[in-house]
């Protein structure tokens, strides 16, 4: 009996460790820390949750965006985003390309949204445009 007990604990403890791996190897804000020290991107959102800010990474830069709602022709949807750099000196290095593809990106999952940049980026944009 103490051996089939022992036996189930150690297969509860295995799936228990399986179910932590799994989760941790899962977890969006690890996957965004190694795509940021990757330089590769990935956007992390909750497009279910409109209140909730997003962030995505990007050559090694880290962007913050922050949805707003509004109305349109059919319903309300994320109608603009004010997309940030979390630290300006990783900007270095990007250029306009870089940020009309991270446009398109958000613009893929947001059809009907504005991005408005924040300072330093939009001036950049703003001459090129």
């Amino acid at each position: 009996m103490a051996a089939l007990l022992l036996q189930l604990l150690v297969l509860v403890a295995l799936l228990i460790l399986v179910y932590t791996g799994i989760r941790y190897v899962r977890d969006p804000l690890r996957k965004l820390e190694s795509a940021h020290r990757n330089n590769e991107f990935f956007m992390h959102d909750d497009m279910e949750n409109t209140r909730k800010n997003f962030f995505l990474t990007y050559k090694g830069a880290m962007f913050e965006g922050e949805k707003h709602v509004g109305s349109t022709e059919n319903a309300f949807e994320v109608i603009k985003i004010s997309m940030s750099p979390k630290r300006t000196e990783k900007l270095e290095g990007l250029q306009y390309n870089d940020f009309m593809f991270i446009e398109k990106e958000i613009n893929d999952r947001y059809p009907h949204a504005e991005v408005e940049w924040q300072s330093p980026i939009r001036e950049l944009i703003k001459k090129r445009k």
